[in-house]
């Protein structure tokens, strides 16, 4: 049976209480109180975001068995680059042969998760990576802006040892104008509100659970999660009531504590879902945008099996106060900031070296001689080892998804950052191999030698001119 085989999330370290942002809008007007919403870092965006969740979904998987990779988003960053490759160059998916962007709209996600289940039942893939993100900006003290949050989530999806089955789905199209934005634009429009409420989410998705109960002859009742994109929480609650669902089935839609996460909402609750989930368990998730996606999925007994997840739990546990909005603004380039002459050198990307190196640069993958054993990044001819010297015999080595501590570092506060100091330093890997890495995610205060630390992809610079945002491999803090 075609379902899930692992799954995985990411949720930003960074916490963005809204009181702190009702502080610094008051001659706005008020917006919503209560809670807390996820932030991505300055050097976070969809594709890393992705990227840190499928690491998490392939913790303990082979990769060299995945043929597709499908990402989700409506906050892409490149249009006209496929972003997916840039997700699976990352995490070395060496035998991906097709990769696929699914955008503009918010119910991506479930369309993208759909459509690797038919590939796979029909035979045309065997297994596929699909990575849902969302890093979305708000116009300043908009509802957008207060709701917004930023996070992602992934699946692995497979015919074999999967620990949750994709039994049917069912699917709704409408133009619905609720948020657009045309190309080229950075910020949404909204409609009115009450509008998108009543008309929108009060609508296509009790036509769309209907559709999927009358489809497969179900009850409501046969659910143990109920799971529903909805960014309006007072409407969430009524959706509730309207679709005749027990208080226990209703998934937490996280939207007090990350916030609307867009394409990524549904298959963020559903990782929840799945964290808590019982053989036999039955769940139902829903999306919405332009129309709704619905499929549901059956829990089976290898969902037992599922051990060392960021997921949910973990990724909410580990979070620390931005503690200011008008930083938030500077992270989102909503705000100019001065970080000195030499944040204004040109940086010069060569696209020659991007892809004739992705493997390296992207995926961290370095050298592992034959001859001793000992790995190195960057690739090296010659054998670290000074007791052996072996040329040119070695084998790719993937840094990646290795643990590693702090041999030594440097708090620097004189580096152009848009958050001084910059980090950085030397990392020692478990298995053998050193090299220097740009920190984050972290308090430089509590740095020190010998600090448990993992790799996390991230944005190293945007060469504008060239139209080019350039990732690579930076170091942070182990979750506990």
């Amino acid at each position: 049976m075609v379902g899930i085989k692992s799954y995985g999330a990411h949720i930003p370290r960074y916490r963005l209480d809204r009181n702190i942002m009702q502080l610094a809008l008051l001659f706005l007007g008020t917006g919503p109180l209560r809670g807390e919403k996820a932030v991505a870092n300055w050097d976070e965006d969809s594709i890393t975001m992705a990227t840190a969740a499928g690491k998490d979904c392939l913790t303990g998987e082979d990769r060299d068995k995945i043929d597709g990779l499908y990402f989700a988003t409506t906050s892409q960053i490149y249009s006209l680059r496929q972003n997916a490759g840039i997700i699976a160059g990352a995490l070395d998916i060496a035998t991906v042969s097709r990769t696929a962007d699914f955008t503009d709209s918010t119910k991506s996600g479930t369309t993208a998760m759909i459509a690797a289940a038919d590939a796979i039942g029909a035979g045309s893939l065997s297994s596929c990576l699909v990575c849902v993100s969302d890093c979305r900006v708000g116009k300043v003290s908009g509802n957008a802006d207060y709701t917004y949050g930023d996070g992602a989530a992934s699946f692995l999806m497979g015919n074999k040892d999967v620990i949750a089955t994709i039994d049917g789905s069912y699917s709704t199209t409408h133009d619905f104008v609720d948020r657009r934005r045309l190309e080229g634009e950075r910020l949404e429009h909204m409609w009115e509100e009450r509008f998108i409420r009543d008309a929108g989410y009060m609508n296509f998705i009790p036509e769309a659970v209907a559709g999927l109960l009358n489809k497969y002859k179900l009850n409501i009742k046969d659910f143990s999660k109920v799971i529903y994109a909805c960014s309006i929480a007072g409407a969430h609650s009524a959706l509730a009531k309207t679709l005749g669902l027990a208080p226990e089935q209703v998934q937490d839609p996280l939207l007090m504590n990350v916030g609307d996460t867009g394409v990524a909402q549904p298959m963020m609750m559903l990782v929840a879902a799945l964290e808590d989930a019982k053989p036999g368990d039955r769940i139902m998730v829903v999306s919405f945008g332009q129309g709704c996606d619905v499929f549901y999925i059956t829990v089976t007994d290898k969902i037992t099996e599922v051990k060392n997840k960021k997921a949910i739990k973990r990724n909410l546990a580990n979070k620390a106060a931005l503690g200011s909005y008008e930083k938030y603004l500077a992270f989102r380039k909503l705000m100019p900031v001065e970080i000195g002459i030499r944040g204004e050198e040109a940086i010069f990307t060569s696209f020659s070296i991007v892809s004739r190196e992705n493997r390296e640069i992207y995926g961290m993958v370095g050298s592992r001689c034959r001859k001793c054993g000992a790995p190195a990044w960057p690739i090296q001819r010659i054998c670290p080892n000074p007791d052996c010297g072996a040329i040119d015999q070695f084998d790719p080595y993937r840094f990646s998804d290795k643990l590693g501590n702090i041999f030594t570092y440097t708090a620097d506060y004189l580096a152009a950052s848009i958050d001084p100091p910059s980090a950085y330093g030397f990392i020692d890997f478990e298995g053998g191999g050193r090299c220097g890495l740009d920190f984050t995610d972290c308090d430089a205060n509590t740095l020190k030698v010998g600090l448990p630390m993992e790799l996390s992809f991230r944005i190293k610079y945007a060469d504008e001119k060239r139209a080019a945002v350039n990732y690579g491999w930076k170091a942070i803090p182990i979750i506990a």
